[in-house]
Formats: C-alpha cells, structure tokens, sequence
C-alpha cells in the first residue's frame, strides 16, 4: 500500500516560486545552442560532461564548478564544457543514497520537496556563478520538469534506456539527450532508443495528454557493458564506434550522428583513473580515421575537488558514491583533449 507523506507542488508551483533569474536566461541559452551545435555537426568544438558521480552536497559542488567555469576560459574555442550536476543517483538494488532530488542531507531520511527546492538554488546558483549550465539525468520522467528550465544536457541512463516512458519524455526535451546504452550493450536497441526519442510522440505525461515533436539532438552514449557473468566489458573501441556507424547510416531516418564516450562505468570497471588512458585511446582514433572523428562528439568524465570516493561526507569535494578523478588530472585531462580537439 501507499502511505501519503506529504504533497509536492507541481513544477509550474515550484519555478514560480524560484525561476531561473532573467540575467541568466540568456547564457542558458547561449549554452545550449554551443551544445546543439556541436552534436549536430555545425560545431568541430568537443562536448566534455564532467564533474561528480552525484552531487551531494551544494559547496563543494558550487567551488568545482567555479573552477571549471575558470578553465573553460582556457578552452571554449576547442571544447563546450557542460558541468555534471547530477542529483538522482540510480541503485542497482534499488536501496540507499538516492540523490539531492531525494535527501539533501545524505545522512538523513528522504525530504523531496527540500530536495527539488535545493536542487534548483544549486542549478541556478551554478549558472550565476561559473556562467556554465549543467547536465543532470533524468532517472524519473516524472521530475524534470523541476529542473527542464535550468539544464543543458540531459543523460538516460543505462537502465532506463530501454524504458518506453523515458524514450517518449525525451522526445520533448529542448536540449541534447544522450541515450546510454543498455546495461546489455545491445547497440541496435541503443538505436532504437535514439529513434524513439528523435521522434514525434502522443502520450500522457502528468496530468495531461500531450505531443511531441521529437528531439533531433537525441544520440548515443557508449557507457560499456555487463555481460552475464557480471563482468564489466567496455566498449568505447573502434568497433563499437563504426557499429553506431553504420547503425546510423542503415536507419535513414536518423538525424545528427553522435557519439558520446562515458570514460567510468563499466568502460573503466569503475577504476577512476582509467578515465585518462580510456580518453587518450579514443583521441587516438579520432586522428586515426574521418567516420571516426565525424561520430564522437564528446566525452563523459567523473570527477570532483578530491580523487577517489568515501563512505559518508566527511572530506570536502569527495564523492560518496563512485570514486572520482581529483581536479589536478581533470584539469590537465581537459587541457590535454583541448590541444588535441
């Protein structure tokens, strides 16, 4: 049974209460059209989302991203950095540490309303403060519209992918949307995810019967694979890129090839500092072959002020779910793909 705990405002209720400041608006904007830019195509520049497994906590996640917004100085005429700001965190047994959108105090009971009201101060608070609008995943449809006015990039997960609800939602989205693929690895069922999401949809959402015109900026994020012995099998290589490939160029009707390479997960089996090599290789074949270089558009990276991960927050800028890259390698990393763009 369902025991009421509380009501939550709708989202209308909540971004009225707390909008995103009309001064930042514009640079949220601005931000999207460079990310569109670059998955369409129309832009040589490479999109880097980085920052923390989860964002747990709003300082040291506010003093990562005004570093960032620091060293995109440096490099925005080569990469779109798009902080991670993510505040739904998957379970793989569906129990623990949820996200900020659940407990803005990780080591107290779940408060959502708190956590959507700290959510969005975090969000807009990023924006005001690095000028870099952020990605964040959409684990539950059903709540992005709390945030859909303050994000830039939004990731699907690998279990959610398949997800029919998360394949209509996302064919609504007004921002890029990176469909992983399936803990599985089954890159033509990562296709269809995309196809669904590029295309238009009727479907009840909320309260309300609605339709779509589908997401053109949908594409592929390769994450790596589970196999049935439950051993992490990567799959940012060579093959797997031209798959998509060729995926893309047998299925006619999608739009705006794109692949996105997530260098954790099982890419990396969650050995943080492979992220390095895992980026180097795929940088490699960028130079090694144009279809190559014409498909990945990016890359995906975990990392935070503090390398590694603990158990419960006790040293500032750590992560408290998967282990990270500290700042000095991100930094160096992002110079790195920068020069080699």
């Amino acid at each position: 049974m369902f025991e009421k705990q509380i009501r939550i405002p709708s989202a209308e209720e909540i971004i009225e209460k707390q909008p995103l400041p009309k001064s930042l608006v514009k640079i949220k904007h601005e931000r999207d059209e460079l990310c569109k830019d670059v998955i369409a195509g129309r832009s040589q520049k490479l999109l880097v989302v980085v920052g923390p497994c989860s964002a747990h906590e709003s300082a040291p996640v506010l003093e990562y991203v005004r570093r960032l917004g620091k060293l995109n100085e440096q490099v925005k005429d080569k990469l779109v950095l798009v902080p991670r700001i993510y505040t739904n965190k998957p379970r793989t047994k569906g129990v623990g540490y949820k996200g900020m959108f659940s407990q803005p105090d990780p080591e107290n009971k779940e408060d959502i309303l708190k956590g959507i009201q700290t959510i969005r101060a975090l969000h807009i608070a990023a924006i005001e403060q690095s000028g870099l609008s952020a990605a964040d995943e959409m684990l539950y449809p059903e709540n992005f519209d709390y945030v859909q006015d303050v994000l830039t990039y939004v990731a699907v997960g690998a279990r959610s992918s398949e997800n029919q609800l998360h394949r209509l939602v996302s064919s609504g989205i007004d921002v890029p949307v990176g469909v992983k693929n399936s803990t599985g690895g089954s890159i033509p069922v990562l296709l269809n995810s995309i196809f669904a999401s590029q295309s238009p949809q009727v479907f009840k959402y909320n309260e309300y019967q609605v339709s779509t015109n589908g997401n053109e900026y949908a594409h592929a994020v390769l994450r790596g694979r589970v196999d049935h012995h439950g051993n992490d099998i990567p799959n940012y290589h060579y093959e797997t890129v031209m798959e998509i490939f060729e995926g893309y160029s047998k299925m006619s009707e999608l739009k705006n090839l794109a692949v996105v390479i997530d260098a954790n997960h099982s890419n990396s089996g969650k050995r943080f500092y492979q992220q390095i090599r895992i980026v180097e290789e795929v940088l490699q074949n960028r130079l090694y072959d144009k279809d190559f270089k014409r498909a990945v558009k990016g890359f995906m990276i975990e990392s935070f002020l503090e390398e590694g991960c603990q158990q419960h927050d006790v040293v500032f800028g750590k992560s408290i779910t998967d282990p990270c890259l500290g700042w000095a390698d991100t930094e160096r990393l992002i110079l790195d793909i920068a020069e080699k763009a």
